[in-house]
């Protein structure tokens, strides 16, 4: 009993650390669009620099759930928890990275002003984190309906998504003098829809640990 205390304990040290992992990435979201609309280079360039916070805990995570493996030799559901946690931190850190892909984009477009309206775009951002949020949860409270939630989530960002392709490239279409901006926005649209993505990998990782079977939750 008091092995399965202590590995149950180890297993929500692993928690605490994805979720703070979680609160990183969905941070690097949040400042990269507020330097978007704000124009904001300097907070952009904070964005980038607060990258390697969340690189170095994903390395943390990996040796712990290395040294887990290594120490408990868990089998049957409890290597699924740990394996699914290897899985989810890497999803973590990509969509990190869309933040950080953001924050670059900012940089390049400056300080034109946008020549679209943003508010599809900023909705995916706000959706995109609440994905994140009932991701993270579906997995350490095993509830399967957090995970079926965030694919239905999934499919508003790919509708805001195709909305917003279709508005930019109309507009391109009729200002090609304005195409550096115009792709950057395109490409910002396309850092969010493949944030919403990864997130729904990360509930698809959570469904086959709270069921034992493979979920498709972006069809």
């Amino acid at each position: 009993m008091v092995v399965r205390e202590k590995f149950e304990s180890n297993l929500k040290e692993l928690q605490a650390k994805m979720k703070s992992m979680c609160d990183l990435a969905a941070s690097s979201l949040d400042k990269s669009f507020e330097a978007f609309k704000t124009k904001d280079v300097e907070l952009a360039l904070k964005v980038i620099e607060e990258d390697e916070v969340v690189d170095d805990l994903e390395v943390e995570i990996n040796h712990f759930i290395i040294w887990l493996l290594a120490k408990e030799q868990p089998v049957a559901s409890d290597l699924r928890r740990i394996i699914g946690a290897l899985k989810i931190s890497l999803e973590i850190e990509r969509i990190a990275d869309f933040g950080v892909n953001i924050a670059k984009s900012t940089i390049k477009i400056g300080n034109s002003n946008s020549l679209v309206d943003v508010t599809s775009i900023e909705k995916m951002k706000d959706l995109s984190i609440t994905m994140l949020e009932k991701g993270i949860d579906s997995f350490v409270k095993g509830d399967i309906t957090l995970a079926k939630e965030v694919g239905d989530l999934d499919d508003e960002v790919d509708k805001l998504s195709g909305e917003v392709y279709k508005t930019i490239t109309s507009y391109l279409k009729k200002h090609p003098d304005e195409t550096d901006q115009l792709v950057q926005l395109l490409l910002i649209n396309r850092y969010l829809e493949r944030t919403a993505d990864h997130i729904t990998n990360i509930a698809e990782s959570a469904a086959y640990l709270i069921k034992g079977q493979m979920y498709d939750l972006n069809s």
